[in-house]
């Protein structure tokens, strides 16, 4: 799973140990090289899946980490694209991976014609923006936010979308309890249950509880219509249902939408 540039067993351990801010800034530099990144596979197709959506012009990345969702706004965005997290060293490093593969004859390492990159050390539940964004995206940052956090996160992200601004993240269906993902979810769960019981500050990183029928009706409650999109490129469960889809959040332009959708 890891590849030899990755961190390594005992750095992965003294990362858990950490609170979740330090824990990233020490895996900053090997993170691009661990499976926590999401793959460029489910980054690809919501970027198609959106496309056929905009176009937009100034784009958040919630908890953006070392930048791979910054670089799917990039690509639909026409004037910003704007990264948040509370990591100072995934900050560091996003901005200087991403720099080094643009062009240098743009502001903030951004090609002539590309939308401006910004990048911003924040708390997802305390936003420092006006609503001033049409799209925001987040990829593999929900299982850092604990259930009853959920409400204050879309809260903010509501808050700083224009009327009419989407949300938009991927959510692969949950794995069955025959698959051998399921107990690994499970397992590493229950292992940060029992580290959090015993240690402080907290790290707070669980897989399972994020769900499709919990997240809607935050969403709705916090004033988001919401949409489900299939990502086909994922296939279909045997009950027909899609391995992954994707979540699409609209900020009414009235008020009193919210009502959740298909």
């Amino acid at each position: 799973m890891f590849t030899p540039q990755g961190p390594s067993l005992r750095e992965l351990a003294v990362q858990a140990l950490s609170s979740v801010e330090h824990g990233y800034d020490l895996l900053a530099p090997k993170f691009d090289h661990t499976p926590f990144r999401t793959p460029d596979s489910v980054l690809d197709a919501v970027e198609r899946a959106l496309s056929a959506m905009g176009p937009f012009d100034r784009g958040l990345d919630l908890c953006c980490g070392t930048g791979a969702g910054l670089e799917v706004l990039r690509g639909l965005c026409r004037e910003s694209a704007t990264g948040v997290d509370i990591s100072a060293g995934m900050l560091a490093v996003g901005r200087d991976r991403l720099a080094a593969g643009s062009g240098d004859d743009g502001e903030d390492g951004a090609a002539v014609g590309s939308p401006r990159l910004a990048w911003v050390r924040g708390d997802a539940l305390a936003l420092p923006f006006r609503p001033v964004f049409d799209l925001a995206v987040s990829f593999g940052a929900f299982g850092h936010f604990l259930p009853q956090q959920l409400p204050g996160l879309f809260a903010q992200v509501h808050s700083v979308l224009r009327p009419g601004g989407r949300f938009a993240f991927p959510l692969p269906a949950p794995a069955p309890p025959r698959s051998p993902w399921y107990w690994a979810a499970l397992g590493f769960d229950t292992a940060m249950r029992v580290r959090n019981a015993v240690r402080r500050p907290p790290f707070v990183m669980y897989y399972r509880p994020f769900r499709l029928g919990r997240v809607r009706h935050e969403l709705a409650r916090a004033g988001f219509d919401v949409e489900l999109f299939a990502l086909p490129e994922f296939g279909s469960r045997p009950d027909g249902s899609p391995r992954c889809r994707m979540v699409v959040a609209t900020r009414p332009d009235t008020p009193g939408g919210g009502a959740a959708g298909r």
